[in-house]
C-alpha cells in the first residue's frame, strides 16, 4: 500500500508517495518530523548507497556459488 510522506529539507517541503517498506527505509536515515539540511539528505543518501553495494556484492557471491552445481 502506497503511503504519502513528507520531507522538510531547508525549509522546503517535499512530499512524495512511496510503499510502506520504503518510508520504513528511509526513515532510518532521516528524521520525517524535523528540518533535515542538506547534510542530513547526503548523509542518508551515502548510508543507503553502502547497504545497497554490500547487498549487491552478497547476491553477487551467492549468485556465482549456486552457478558452480
Amino acid at each position: 500500500m502506497n503511503k504519502e510522506i513528507t520531507f522538510h529539507i531547508n525549509n522546503m517541503a517535499y512530499t512524495i508517495n512511496v510503499d510502506e517498506n520504503i518510508q520504513k527505509e528511509l526513515s532510518k536515515y532521516l528524521d520525517l518530523g524535523k528540518n533535515n539540511d542538506t547534510r542530513d539528505l547526503l548523509a542518508a543518501y551515502i548510508r543507503l548507497s553502502q547497504e545497497y553495494n554490500t547487498f549487491k556484492k552478497d547476491v553477487e557471491s551467492i549468485t556465482d556459488k549456486l552457478s558452480r552445481f
